[in-house]
């Protein structure tokens, strides 16, 4: 049986997990909680900014997780308190964001009411490998 490629093309090698972070970002695209940016801040520097009012850094964990950022929440229910509205939710969270190759998370910063994650991506040196020719009769050439 001939397996049906992804991106057309018998070229393209090894890029299979490509089709796994599609399924990935096609499971996890429809929450909305809680809002945020991306923004590109250089030629290889991003900033996610995430809406997390109410949170507090013990709340809150950033891990990076087989090439996803994730970012978690969780506060904890204050049952002594007696609301009369209660309009600002207390629940938890997680966003996930797919990283490519080379990007890693260099900081996270919380300040009024914003989580802000700056993330960097290493520019990969060009390198160039010569493969030995072996005969059939195991000699090199």
């Amino acid at each position: 049986m001939t397996r049906v490629l992804a991106f057309g093309s018998p070229y393209l090698l090894g890029f299979d997990h490509f089709e796994r972070l599609a399924e990935r970002l096609a499971k996890g695209g429809a929450e909305g909680y809680p809002p945020y940016n991306i923004e590109q801040t250089g030629d290889d520097s991003f900033r996610i900014t995430l809406a997390v009012a109410g949170f507090a850094p013990a709340d809150l964990a950033v891990t990076i997780e087989d090439n996803q950022l994730v970012i978690r929440g969780k506060q904890a229910d204050d049952t002594a308190k007696a609301f009369l509205h209660r309009g600002i939710a207390a629940r938890q969270f997680q966003r996930a964001f797919v990283l490519a190759d080379g990007m890693e998370a260099k900081d996270a910063e919380l300040g009024n009411g914003l989580l802000a994650i700056t993330l960097t991506r290493k520019r990969p040196e060009t390198r160039t490998k010569t493969i030995a020719i072996r005969t059939a009769g195991g000699q090199e050439a």
